[in-house]
């Protein structure tokens, strides 16, 4: 594997094979793949607080944006990818997209210079956005398949369920995990959860399953 984090960086991180492909699940919840230089973000939702104002007339605060840019340009700092994904749902709907300031688009597209960056279609964000990178309904590196919604393949990477799990009476945003298939949680400031147990998401999953929960550290732990 090749060094991407300084020794106390890697200590909070949780290192895995899956897959034949060497993973790294970063505190922040990002999917790191060393071999192939690729960082992985899923459900940013960039616009929720824009999305809900217009449509329910619920104002809070705008700092979503700023708060997941921010977090992305930490774990662009910590690994040096020369390729992004971003697994869909990156922006709450389209008019969300498109009414994103000049300051959060100038800051975004720093972000992006010098990478490959790819916007996978979520079910939020379907159509082509002109916001820079390449859009794609999936995208395959090394093993993996990297889409939006889990599918019936194995091998695949995903988002969409937001999933989250549940231990000593804390629950955290996590990776879901079979050793056949992974479910990313939602990276986004405001992004709400699914538990790890619910019914839509244990469905997907066969025996046994782990969950690697995020917070100040990436901690595996077996979901009963």
């Amino acid at each position: 594997m090749k060094a991407f984090l300084s020794q106390e960086q890697s200590m909070n991180t949780y290192h895995f094979l899956f897959c034949d492909t060497q993973c790294a699940a970063l505190p922040s919840g990002a999917l790191y793949l060393p071999d192939h230089a690729v960082l992985c973000v899923s459900d940013l939702h960039l616009g929720k607080s824009d999305r809900i104002a217009r449509r329910n007339g619920v104002m809070l605060p705008p700092y979503e944006v700023q708060a997941t840019l921010q977090k992305l340009e930490a774990d662009i700092d910590i690994t040096s990818p020369e390729q992004i994904i971003c697994l869909g749902d990156s922006f709450d709907d389209l008019d969300a997209a498109n009414s994103l300031n000049e300051e959060m688009r100038i800051w975004l597209a720093r972000l992006q210079a010098g990478k490959t960056w790819i916007w996978v279609e979520g079910n939020h964000d379907p159509g082509p956005i002109n916001m820079g990178g390449t859009h794609k309904a999936e995208v395959e590196i090394g093993t993996l398949t990297f889409r939006h919604i889990a599918a019936a393949d194995t091998a695949e990477v995903s988002g969409h369920y937001h999933p989250k799990h549940r231990v000593t009476g804390r629950s955290r945003p996590a990776f879901l995990c079979d050793g056949k298939r992974l479910i990313m949680p939602a990276y986004g400031a405001y992004t709400g959860g699914l538990a790890s147990h619910a019914n839509d998401l244990r469905k997907l999953f066969g025996s046994p399953l782990f969950a690697i929960m995020t917070g100040t550290k990436a901690i595996a732990a077996p979901v009963a």
